[in-house]
């Protein structure tokens, strides 16, 4: 996965995962210079969800928090600008605190929590970075504590429901075995559906890139395959339970008609299904054309669907 969609993908799963819980914003401009926090994160007094179902991430979200994930193994030049944005965000809250004539709360300070899929021996004792397994878990290093900074080494992290929504943001097999996780939660958990409709946007934005034969890796390839099955079982489902709301309208009612309507149903919501995936919304232009989509077998409009562009699509049924 290129830099650029993994930067985007994170930014905005991170930030699904934690809307419910306080105010989260991406792409934060600093005042010191032109530079961009990726996430930062203020818990809410009274969040609307127990934070304990995002395990070790909701643990790092119980405070003020800066999160800054990378897809390849962070660079100690990197870990000093994240610092840096870390300490001007710090100076900019002292500013405030010496304008309204109050202490500032040492621990109420925001923590940076740099998510790195490796940190090699090397890196992290340049650092002099300490480990606390006992209260946290394998793979987490904290620098000094006026730092305020830790170190997630994603890979490292134990296989546990805890550590899942820490995993997604991993490479490779790591990332593709939380993902498998993540499709077995019970379908009624909390933001299972908004999250793994997130996790299928890669889909469309990679598959995108490997039919423009850019630079697409072997693990982006296996993660291509991997979401795709994930996707198809997922449409497979609606398309079953548009059936049987068919079939059940039509016994009800005693027509044909209910079993119609029931496979139109089925259609429609595979398709809308499909837009949101690719396009983010079905927004009034693409709502136009469903209609058309819905008279198509879904043999037919699925391909449509998954390969053409927004344009493309509205060029094609445009009347």
């Amino acid at each position: 996965m290129t830099r650029f969609i993994h930067d985007q993908f994170a930014k905005q799963y991170l930030t699904e995962l934690l809307t419910p819980y306080g105010q989260v914003e991406t792409s934060k401009d600093i005042t010191a210079e032109v530079r961009q926090i990726d996430v930062l994160f203020i818990p809410s007094p009274q969040p609307t969800q127990s934070l304990e179902i995002l395990g070790l991430l909701g643990r790092m979200a119980t405070n003020y928090a800066i999160f800054e994930p990378f897809r390849n193994a962070v660079t100690k030049s990197e870990i000093r600008s994240c610092m840096g944005k870390l300490f001007d965000i710090h100076a900019d809250i002292e500013r405030q605190s010496n304008r309204n004539n109050t202490r500032i709360n040492e621990a109420e300070l925001p923590r940076l929590w740099i998510f790195s899929p490796t940190a090699s021996v090397e890196l992290l004792a340049s650092f002099n970075t300490t480990v606390d397994e006992e209260n946290w878990s394998k793979g987490i290093y904290f620098l000094g504590e006026g730092l305020k900074t830790v170190i997630i080494a994603i890979h490292q992290l134990p296989s546990t429901p805890e550590t899942l929504f820490l995993r997604i943001l991993g490479k490779g097999k790591v990332q593709r075995k939380a993902v498998e996780e993540l499709e077995a939660i019970p379908k009624n958990s909390p933001f299972l559906s908004h999250i793994i409709q997130l996790v299928h946007d890669l889909i469309a934005v990679l598959s995108a890139r490997q039919r423009q034969e850019q630079d697409i890796d072997k693990d982006d390839q296996e993660l291509i395959m991997k979401l795709s099955e994930m996707y198809q079982q997922q449409l497979e489902e609606l398309k079953k339970q548009g059936l049987q709301e068919g079939r059940q309208e039509g016994r009800q009612e005693g027509r044909q008609e209910g079993r119609q309507e029931g496979v139109e149903r089925e259609r429609r919501a595979m398709i809308e299904s499909i837009m949101q995936v690719r396009f983010g919304e079905v927004d009034s232009e693409l709502a136009k054309i469903i209609e058309f989509l819905i008279a198509m077998t879904r043999e037919e409009f699925t391909p449509l669907l998954l390969q053409l562009s927004r344009e493309e699509l509205l060029a094609r049924f445009a009347q």
